[in-house]
């Protein structure tokens, strides 16, 4: 099981909000492409960026800053979220060295535009569904949707997506550990890869997930518990090949 280290962006810089409110955030660094170095010398096999700003504007904000990790470590599968609304945004990000885009919003309020996406670029589309009590939130966590989750992800299997990212809003940021329950109800209700999100706080998380990884789970997001250090990533990636075998 991957562990994989979140690197958000608001204005440029590395952040982490607490359950995805702009006004609650923590800088943990100015410099993106130095912390991608750092969980590439812990031994990240894969990296999570977020376009915070993208998220909220409907376009990408924070480009620039992911183009520029994506130059420097070009043999790291990259996935990147935030504010991917057209296909031109897509094809920019692979052409950047982007392995993986991630649709939120625009997969909840035009569904037909995954399955375009799916058909145009194979092989390089996530679907993130962000959720609270069993719905979908959007923009940028902002509003709820009317939408349940395994309803949305079974119908992106169907168009073709690589994976879903699943992100509990209530644990995401406060340190109070994954949601194990909810993430295995996602997982066995579909057949692709479920990546999860949210509340990863301790060794004691990925051993739970470990624990569960055949059903589906592929691999895990990790954000403000790497940046505090209440998880050493290489030392949790190193559990994780252990635990997960």
């Amino acid at each position: 099981m991957l562990l994989i280290p979140a690197i958000d962006l608001k204005d440029g810089k590395c952040v982490r909000l607490r359950q995805g409110r702009m006004e609650d955030e923590t800088v943990f660094s100015d410099d993106p492409v130095a912390v991608a170095e750092r969980w590439v010398e812990a031994g990240a096999r894969r990296l999570h960026m977020v376009d915070l700003n993208g998220a909220l504007a409907g376009h990408p904000v924070n480009a620039e800053v992911i183009h520029r990790v994506a130059e420097s470590f070009p043999d790291l599968p990259i996935q990147v979220g935030g504010g991917i609304r057209d296909e031109d945004t897509v094809q920019t990000y692979l052409d950047a060295g982007v392995q993986y885009v991630i649709i939120g919003t625009k997969a909840v309020n035009a569904p037909h535009f995954v399955n375009d996406l799916c058909l145009e670029f194979p092989g390089h589309i996530i679907v993130g569904l962000d959720a609270k009590g069993g719905k979908v939130a959007i923009d940028g966590w902002s509003k709820l949707s009317n939408h349940g989750v395994i309803d949305l992800a079974q119908r992106f299997e169907r168009d073709g997506v690589e994976a879903i990212v699943y992100t509990d809003i209530g644990r995401d940021g406060m340190m109070q550990g994954i949601n194990i329950e909810s993430t295995v109800e996602l997982a066995r209700a579909i057949t692709i890869p479920v990546i999860a999100s949210g509340g990863i706080t301790t060794l004691d998380d990925v051993r739970a997930l470990c624990d569960v990884a055949d059903e589906g789970i592929m691999g895990a997001i990790t954000g403000r518990a790497i940046y505090e250090g209440t998880l050493d990533f290489a030392d949790g990636q190193q559990r994780a090949d252990e635990w997960c075998r």
